[in-house]
C-alpha cells in the first residue's frame, strides 16, 4: 500500500485543489492496476515523510500484525493508522451468505487471540433509540437534512448526552471513543469539525418547527393534556470576553459568575415538564419584559381551554398579569406583596409530611375577583429563622465594631463617615435590617458620634417567617390544588439544573451569536430525549437522575476480536460486550436489544498479498 496524492479541479471555481488515497498495487494476469483502498480526503495533514511508514502500519493492521509497527513511523500518526485500518477491514465485511451454518467453527491460535478497538455503545444506543422513537430522524430528514448532516446532527445530540461539552470536544470524542458512529452506519472518522458548527446553524433554523414537533410527540407518547404552563429563566457564562455576541451582556449570574458576560435561555414548559419554546435573550435583560414574546407562539385557539401559566414573583408584573387576562390565560404566581394576612387560627391543613406541614388561608379580592391563598410552611420557616439568625449575627458583630470604635484611637468618629458606614450595612444586610431600629447619637460640641444603639425589633405579620402568597384567577381549584401546582416550579428549577450540570449548558465557548444560541438550543434538544428516558422508566419503578442512569449505562462497549486461523486466514469479529446486569435492566424496561449493532465479520487472507505489488 503507499499514499497518493491527486489533483483535482474545483468544478465551481476552477482552482485546484488536492485529494489524498491510500492505494494498492494489484496483479491481474501479466499487468498491474491501482487499486484505491481508501479515499483520505482533503484534510490529509500527515508530513509526506510519514507516507510510507504509516501505510505500512496499516497494512499491517489489516493483516493482523499489530504489533508491527513501521520503521519511521512517528507514534503521533499510529492512532490514525488505527482509524483506517479500521475503516477498510469495516468495508471488506459482508453479510454471511444465505446458506452459513448457524455453527460457525474455526481452529484459531489462541496464543495471537487481540482485542482492539473498544468503543461505548450503552449510553449511545438508549439516546439513539429514544431519538428514533420521537421520530427525531425522520422529521430531519423530512426539513432537508441528508444523511451525512443528519448523522452529524444526531452526533452532537447524542454527545450533548453521554459527553457533555463544547461542539469540538463532542466531535473528539465520537472519533475517538463512542461507537455511534456504527450504530448509524456512518463513519465519524472522516467527519469535518466545520460540519458540525454548519449542522447546530441548521438545527437553529428549525428551533420553531422542531419544538413544536417533539412536544406533539411526547404529548401523543405519554397522553398529556395542556392544562399547565411553566415559566422562567436561568442565565449561564462565557469563557472569554464574547466581544462579538451582543447579547452577551453582564448581569447578576445565578452560578455566582457575575464576573464573566452572560446570556440568558427562557423556557416554556408544560406541567410534565416537557419544553414546549426555548429563547436565548441578552445577559442583563429585565425578566419581566420576556413573557410576552415568549408566549405569543403559544396563544391558545379561540374555543380552546386556555393553560394556567405558573411563574415566580421576578416575572409576575401587574403588565404581565393583565396581557395574561387579555389573551384568555389564566395564571398562578408568587406574589410580590410583602403584607402577609396570615391567621393561623383560620389556616387548615393541606399537606403533612414527617416534621413538614403546609396550612394555608384562601382570602378572595373582591375588587379583581383574585384568589389569595396565603401559605405557611414549617420546612420553609425553619429555613427562614436560620438564614436570619446567620445575618443578624453577622449585622450585630459590624455595629458592635462600630461602636467599639467610638472610643478608640484612630477608628472612624465622625457622625457623617459611621451615618455612611451604617447604611452600606443596611445595604449587605438587607434581608434583616428591616428588623432592627439604629440610632445614632451626635456629641452637640465635637460634632462627632458619640454612641450607637440598636434594638431587634419584633417582626409583624409583614415580616412572618415561613408564610408566602400565592395569586391567581383560577377559582375554580381548590387549595390542594392551587399548592401542588405551585410546587411545580421546583421540577422547572431542576429541569435548569438537569440541563447545566447534566447537559453541558454551561459554560459557552462560542463567540457568535448564532453558534451561542445553537450551542444552548442543543442542550434543550438533548433534554427532550432525556426527559423521555426517565418518564418511560418511571413507569417500569426506576427513579434515577440522567447522571445515574449515564453512569449505570456507561462500560458497554463495542470491541473486535482478533484470531489467527490455522488456515492461515485472519478473522475480525466484531460485536458489542454482553451488558451487565444493571444495564440489562434499563434495557428491558425500554424494550431495547441487549447488543447494540450487527455482528461484522470479516476475513483476511494474508496470502493475496502475493498477488499485490
Amino acid at each position: 500500500m503507499f499514499i497518493r496524492r491527486t489533483t483535482i479541479k474545483s468544478r465551481e471555481t476552477g482552482e485546484p485543489y488536492y485529494t489524498y488515497r491510500l492505494v494498492e498495487s494489484v496483479r491481474t494476469g501479466t499487468s498491474v492496476r491501482q487499486h484505491t483502498v481508501l479515499n483520505l480526503g482533503r484534510q490529509f495533514e500527515v508530513p509526506r515523510a510519514q507516507w510510507g511508514p504509516l501505510a505500512q502500519r496499516i497494512e499491517a493492521l489489516v493483516q493482523g500484525q499489530l504489533d508491527l509497527i513501521a520503521d519511521g513511523l512517528d507514534p503521533t500518526w499510529d492512532g490514525l493508522a488505527q482509524q483506517y485500518a479500521a475503516r477498510i477491514v469495516s468495508r471488506r465485511s459482508a453479510p454471511a451468505p444465505a446458506d452459513t451454518p448457524a455453527d460457525d467453527y474455526r481452529r484459531v491460535d489462541l496464543e495471537r487471540v487481540e482485542v482492539i478497538r473498544p468503543r461505548s455503545v450503552g449510553v449511545e444506543h438508549v439516546a439513539l433509540e429514544t431519538l428514533r422513537h420521537l421520530g427525531l430522524d425522520v422529521k430531519l430528514a423530512q426539513l432537508g437534512f441528508n444523511r451525512h448532516q443528519l448523522s452529524a446532527a444526531i452526533g452532537v445530540i447524542v454527545g450533548r448526552m453521554a459527553r457533555p461539552g463544547s461542539e469540538l470536544a463532542t466531535h473528539q470524542w465520537l472519533q475517538q471513543r463512542s461507537g455511534l458512529g456504527e450504530l448509524l452506519d456512518d463513519d465519524f472518522a472522516s467527519l469535518d469539525l466545520n460540519r458540525f458548527y454548519r449542522v447546530s446553524d441548521r438545527l437553529l433554523a428549525h428551533r420553531a418547527t422542531l419544538e413544536a414537533f417533539l412536544y406533539q410527540q411526547e404529548c401523543d407518547l405519554f397522553g398529556l393534556a395542556e392544562t399547565i404552563t411553566l415559566y422562567d429563566l436561568t442565565n449561564t457564562f462565557f469563557e472569554g470576553t464574547a466581544s462579538a455576541n451582543p447579547k452577551a451582556k453582564r448581569g447578576h449570574s445565578k452560578e455566582k459568575r457575575s464576573d464573566c458576560p452572560l446570556v440568558t435561555l427562557a423556557l416554556v414548559l408544560d406541567g410534565s415538564g416537557f419544553p414546549k419554546r426555548s429563547e436565548v435573550f441578552a445577559g442583563n435583560v429585565s425578566e419581566p419584559e420576556t413573557l410576552e414574546k415568549m408566549l405569543q407562539r403559544l396563544v391558545p385557539t379561540p374555543g380552546a381551554v386556555a393553560p394556567t401559566v405558573v411563574m415566580d414573583a421576578g416575572i409576575a408584573t401587574e403588565e404581565n398579569l393583565a396581557w395574561l387576562q387579555a389573551q384568555g390565560y389564566r395564571y398562578l404566581v408568587v406574589s410580590r406583596e410583602r403584607h402577609k394576612q396570615f391567621d393561623p387560627e383560620q389556616a387548615t391543613v393541606i399537606h403533612a409530611a414527617g416534621a413538614t406541614r403546609i396550612r394555608v388561608q384562601r382570602l378572595l379580592d373582591e375588587t379583581t375577583g383574585e384568589i389569595r391563598l396565603y401559605c405557611h410552611s414549617t420546612a420553609r420557616e425553619g429555613k427562614e429563622r436560620g438564614i436570619v439568625e446567620r445575618f443578624s449575627t453577622r449585622l450585630e458583630a459590624e455595629l458592635q465594631h462600630l461602636a467599639s470604635g467610638l472610643h478608640r484611637p484612630r477608628r472612624v468618629k465622625d457622625y457623617d463617615k459611621v451615618l455612611t458606614r451604617i447604611g452600606r450595612l443596611r445595604q449587605r444586610y438587607s434581608r434583616v435590617a428591616r428588623y432592627y431600629d439604629i440610632r445614632l447619637e451626635k456629641d452637640a460640641a465635637s460634632g462627632q458620634a458619640k454612641a450607637l444603639h440598636w434594638t431587634r425589633v419584633v417582626p409583624t405579620e409583614e415580616t412572618l417567617p415561613g408564610v408566602y402568597c400565592l395569586r391567581t384567577n383560577q377559582t375554580d381549584w381548590d387549595d390542594a390544588t392551587l399548592w401542588s401546582t405551585y410546587t411545580m416550579l421546583t421540577d422547572l428549577e431542576a429541569v435548569f439544573r438537569s440541563l447545566k450540570s447534566e447537559l453541558g449548558l454551561r459554560p459557552v465557548y462560542h463567540h457568535k451569536s448564532k453558534r451561542v444560541d445553537g450551542h444552548l438550543f442543543i442542550s434543550v434538544l438533548a433534554y427532550h430525549l432525556v426527559h423521555t428516558l426517565r418518564l418511560q422508566l418511571k413507569a417500569q419503578g426506576i427513579h434515577l437522575s440522567w447522571d445515574s442512569l449515564r453512569d449505570q449505562l456507561d462500560g458497554q462497549e463495542r470491541v473486535t476480536v482478533v484470531l489467527h486461523g490455522d488456515d492461515g486466514q485472519i478473522y475480525h469479529i466484531r460485536k458489542a460486550t454482553r451488558p451487565e446486569p444493571h444495564q440489562a435492566a434499563l434495557y428491558n424496561a425500554l424494550g431495547l436489544p441487549h447488543l447494540p449493532g450487527r455482528t461484522e465479520k470479516t476475513v483476511i487472507d494474508p496470502s493475496a498479498a502475493a498477488t499485490q505489488m
